[in-house]
């Protein structure tokens, strides 16, 4: 099963004219605390957008930058980009002038639309960059007045299905993110495998995502699929804690639930979790990095909601790798999504065997155009039909797959390779424990350890976890696998989309109290890395 689109073919259509074509421009697309949105009303909004950003000079294939925060303008003016024939190209709204004008300059996008709240920073970015956009800003008079008064209608381009439409961005836990180049079918074809084919969105559907809009899975998950299924998404703009999210569920009675493993771990550790009511929803997915079983089995015990883990990434765009409604196995990924095809190739490029650990490489109709100004990477990523990863997994004899770290993150300890994962796992099954992350150190010979990176959870005692937590898992793991040292972190650095960020962990935290290389896993100076 794949999507076969018919050229032209413009994802604006697929996604949102074709649903008021059909009759359902009266139905919810969008809530909010405040207000609800129509298909009629937001596919309005669009086409005023794409009036107004042909009026300022936007032309086809030129880069458009989104930061806005989760509000309906921001799928406005999404497609309201898609409809000139634009690239979107979303973001963070609130990164630092710095990281913006890095946006800047690299997407060279010739205009950027964002909040009046968020405007300052963002011109004062556009300062310094070599290629500054034309500011859109929503919330002040003059461009206020240049959106409301554009026409309510507007002719789509007529984009081929293999034009760029999106630019992704890869997830940074090893280097600074790279633009991914998705075209208008890629959009379509997971929309058909994964959203109508696995998880059954219907129009019946009230989606509700823990990830923002301009995280891909979100894109997906919380905005092109219910729209594609005449169903409703919820936004808010605030930050995501357990408390926002509890209070969102109770409010709109969601459906779906858009989670991550991070997420998943606060709403099971809340003190108010057990007087939660989810049974609106009928199931909820999880991405972004590894879900622990025990945090799975946590959140089976507490909840009760079926929780599909699964991967995908932004250079196949969305999940190809998921569990099934029915058919959930924990501490797996699932299997590969009809319409993607994955294999697990071992040192020597041949297909790795059951329970064998291999590189994954997938191929389908999702697959990215490369990545923008990097030609190594991309002819290094993607070689025919297929996207080469750095993901490393093990297959069982019945298709299911299970996570075992990025290629870089695998130790070799004492000539042994092992996973960190299984460091981390250990780790988690205490109860001091509330995150861990586990990585690789190389000393002053050259030789490398694992070193633990803890969060304690509420009711620890700092001063007596360390002993406990060490004696935890060297009664349960071998010895190369035991963390050498463990540093207790008040949190754990992330990337831009929330993933904990390695590759920060393996420079080394911030630490005051000790010297690098130096500090003793039990010198209390430990607990002051943040």
């Amino acid at each position: 099963m794949s999507f076969q689109p018919s050229n032209p073919f413009n994802m604006a259509d697929y996604f949102l004219d074709d649903r008021v074509r059909e009759g359902l421009g009266d139905r919810i697309a969008l809530r909010t605390g405040q207000e609800t949105v129509t298909y009629a009303a937001l596919q309005a909004r669009a086409n005023r957008f794409a009036n107004a950003l042909e009026a300022i000079g936007v032309h086809p294939e030129q880069r458009v930058l989104i930061g806005l925060p989760d509000v309906p303008d921001f799928p406005a003016v999404l497609f309201g980009a898609l409809k000139v024939g634009a690239v979107g190209v979303m973001m963070n709204c609130y990164l630092s002038e710095d990281r913006i004008r890095d946006m800047y300059d690299y997407t060279r996008a010739k205009a950027a639309v964002v909040h009046a709240e968020h405007a300052e920073v963002f011109a004062r970015a556009a300062k310094g960059a070599r290629h500054a956009p034309r500011l859109l800003v929503l919330g002040t008079v003059q461009d206020d007045a240049l959106i409301d008064n554009s026409a309510l209608h507007y002719v789509n381009f007529t984009s081929h299905s293999d034009d760029p439409a999106v630019w992704l961005f890869s997830g940074g836990t090893t280097g600074r993110p790279k633009g991914v180049i998705q075209s208008h079918a890629s959009f379509a074809n997971s929309t058909e495998c994964y959203a109508r084919g696995v998880l059954g969105y219907g129009a019946d559907d009230i989606t509700l995502s823990v990830p923002k809009l301009y995280f891909g899975y979100a894109t997906g998950s919380n905005l092109l699929f219910p729209l594609a299924a005449g169903a409703s998404a919820v936004l808010f703009p605030e930050r995501c804690t357990a408390d926002e999210l509890f209070a969102q569920i109770a409010r709109h009675r969601p459906t779906i639930l858009v989670n991550v493993p991070t997420m998943v771990n606060h709403m099971v550790s809340h003190p108010g979790a057990g007087d939660q009511d989810l049974s609106c929803l009928r199931l909820a997915t999880s991405a972004g990095e590894a879900l622990p079983p025990s945090l799975h089995q946590r959140w089976n015990e507490l909840f009760g909601v079926e929780l599909l883990d699964g991967l995908g990434t932004a250079e196949m765009w969305h999940i190809f790798i998921s569990n099934r409604p029915g058919a959930v196995r924990p501490g797996t990924l699932g299997t590969a999504v009809p319409g993607f095809e994955v294999s697990l190739r071992d040192e020597d490029g041949h297909e790795a065997g059951p329970g064998d650990v291999g590189r994954m490489r997938v191929r389908g109709g999702s697959r990215a155009n490369g990545y923008w100004q990097h030609p190594r990477e991309s002819r290094r990523a993607f070689a025919g039909e297929w996207y080469i990863s750095g993901d490393m997994m093990t297959r069982d004899e019945d298709g299911y797959f299970t996570y075992q770290g990025r290629a870089d993150d695998l130790l070799k300890v004492s000539g042994k390779w092992f996973s960190p994962r299984e460091a981390e796992e250990c780790l988690l099954r205490h109860r001091d424990v509330k995150e861990a992350a586990v990585v690789g150190i190389a000393t002053e010979d050259g030789l490398i350890i694992p070193e633990a990176f803890v969060v304690l959870a509420p009711d620890a005692d700092p001063a007596t976890a360390r002993a406990r937590i060490r004696s935890h898992v060297g009664e349960r793991l071998e010895s190369y696998k035991r963390p050498r040292r463990v540093r207790i972190m008040s949190d754990l650095p992330r990337t831009h989309l929330g993933k904990v960020d390695r590759g920060a962990l393996k420079q080394g935290p911030a630490d005051p109290g000790a010297a690098p290389g130096t500090l003793d896993p039990g010198d209390p100076a430990a607990s002051g890395a943040s």
